[in-house]
């Protein structure tokens, strides 16, 4: 009897992924920061090969160049593709705002809180008026195509350290398909309700923070949430250029990624899934 080689063949190694958190207009720094990983050449051309790379939001605000960032990622995008990786991006609450400015600009939104436009918002949150002037129809077709929710192994992906995201849905295709929607009609109170929700944080903290990351994996699945929005700094009370690493808590179920680029911070670019260090003292 003839022995088959597909009977013992060992199984593909499945491509290293990374995550990156919020990036907020930081180009060169983000460059500098995939070819330290070997993601990139120095001038930005994906060099990664196989490998997936997850974007978790906040491309714009607060920074020199959002559009430049985000025209690097659509290109990282394809060129990944045509070697056998990907690049993947969720959207983040500044995206939003963005998308909201360009849309409704100073149009008041229908509120018993008192006068609020995505104008007035998007000034008083870093928005660069060079960023809504590059906006072009090709950056607001593929930005309101991104999922906001992604499931990656065992990680579950979102930019903000809320459970918001259960009020457009029980599980992630509902979710990623009600934003969607949101994001394709002309309701200002829909859209002000989705950046007001994504803007909320720090779901995760506190006594009750591990019962909030567990509602939602029992929800969309995984075993740890990896999220952004959030400055580990502010966390852990230190200066952000003091940050070499992510932040994990909420018993281990929590992983916040976001350094605080713009305030100083390194842009980190992690491996997932990640390997715990929560409990090493404990079993040595």
């Amino acid at each position: 009897m003839e022995h088959d080689p597909a009977e013992t063949a060992p199984e593909p190694e499945a491509p290293e992924t990374f995550v990156v958190g919020d990036v907020h207009g930081h180009r060169a720094e983000l460059v500098a920061a995939l070819h330290t990983r070997g993601l990139v050449d120095p001038d930005g051309h994906w060099t990664g090969g196989p490998r997936h790379l997850w974007f978790l939001g906040d491309f714009v605000d607060r920074g020199p160049d959002g559009i430049g960032v985000i025209e690097l990622v659509m290109t990282l995008a394809a060129q990944a593709a045509e070697a056998g990786g990907q690049v993947q991006t969720l959207l983040g609450n500044h995206e939003i705002l963005l998308l909201g400015m360009h849309k409704f600009g100073d149009e008041e939104v229908p509120s018993d809180f008192g006068p609020r436009s995505f104008a007035r918002s998007w000034e008083m949150n870093g928005g660069l008026r060079s960023d809504q002037d590059a906006l072009t129809d090709a950056h607001v077709a593929w930005l309101t195509s991104r999922p906001v929710v992604a499931l990656v192994g065992d990680d579950l992906l979102m930019h903000s350290d809320t459970t918001e995201y259960l009020f457009w849905g029980e599980d992630i295709e509902t979710v990623n398909t009600t934003v969607s929607d949101i994001l394709h009609s002309d309701d200002i109170v829909e859209w002000w309700e989705l950046w007001r929700r994504m803007t909320t944080r720090y779901a995760f903290r506190g006594p009750a923070g591990e019962a909030a990351v567990d509602e939602l994996l029992a929800a969309y699945g995984g075993t740890m949430v990896i999220h952004g929005h959030s400055v580990i700094a502010d966390a852990l009370g230190v200066p952000p250029a003091l940050i070499d690493g992510p932040y994990e808590y909420a018993g281990g179920k929590a992983l916040g990624i976001d350094a605080g680029l713009f305030v100083g911070g390194p842009c980190l670019i992690t491996k997932i899934p990640w390997e715990s260090t929560l409990w090493a003292d404990e079993e040595d």
